[in-house]
């Protein structure tokens, strides 16, 4: 299939510089889309810089930050109107490891839809506090548990979709935006029937930069499962 990895920035110049190099040694022919949100620290233009090198490196840049969710419907309508087949959200951090991905492309064989799990046989967290795993681990509980599938990574951003599933959940619906998004993906997808499997990874904290996790988006993602389902 032709597939491509999409990866939202902002201020990742650093990570984007070492990850996209990374991406291509692992799967020489897949395709690289980075959705910027007009990142202050120039990291458009370190992707210019690189396509240079890469032709399958491409980018769209956006006017400002909107969110998460939002860059990604971005990438996905781009993807799909460039006629990709398989599409795979990233993030730029390394916290999902470019050496995890062909896990994600080898199950999408036989998959609508794949998961990066944490939390299935053979995944695992790296240099978490023991609060982060309760709250992480205790998102997905809480959201298996009110949406009624057996999904065990239900907030992992680490997933690769076919695009029939992507145009088949209508993505202009998609209401959320932080991290509750990649809940409401999975859920829209598994209520439509569209069959998925859980992949091992190993998910590490970014290694340059900030977090852009905070209080704000891990409650919203709780009060959401609940619109979610509605």
């Amino acid at each position: 299939m032709k597939s491509i990895v999409i990866v939202p920035t902002f201020n990742e110049k650093e990570n984007i510089a070492e990850l996209v190099p990374a991406l291509f040694r692992q799967e020489k022919e897949i395709n690289i889309l980075v959705v910027d949100d007009n990142s202050p620290d120039g990291t458009a233009q370190v992707v210019r810089d690189m396509q240079e090198k890469y032709p399958q490196l491409h980018l769209l840049s956006r006017a400002g930050k909107e969110g998460l969710g939002r860059a990604y419907i971005a990438g996905f309508n781009w993807a799909l109107d460039h006629g990709f087949e398989f599409i795979v959200e990233m993030d730029a951090d390394f916290s999902h490891r470019p050496e995890d991905l062909s896990s994600l492309l080898k199950a999408s064989k036989n998959n609508d839809f794949v998961i990066g799990s944490r939390y299935v046989k053979g995944g695992s967290t790296v240099n978490w506090t023991r609060l982060r795993k309760i709250v992480s681990r205790g998102g997905s509980f809480y959201s298996r548990l009110i949406l009624g599938f057996p999904i065990r990574d239900w907030t992992g951003g680490f997933n690769g979709w076919k695009a029939k599933v992507l145009r088949d959940i209508d993505l202009p619906t998609i209401r959320s935006n932080g991290y509750s998004f990649q809940i409401e993906l999975k859920y829209k997808a598994c209520r439509k029937g569209f069959q998925y499997q859980e992949v091992p990874i190993i998910f590490a904290d970014r290694l340059v930069g900030q977090s852009k996790m905070n209080s704000q988006i891990v409650l919203e993602a709780f009060y959401r499962v609940w619109q979610i389902r509605s």
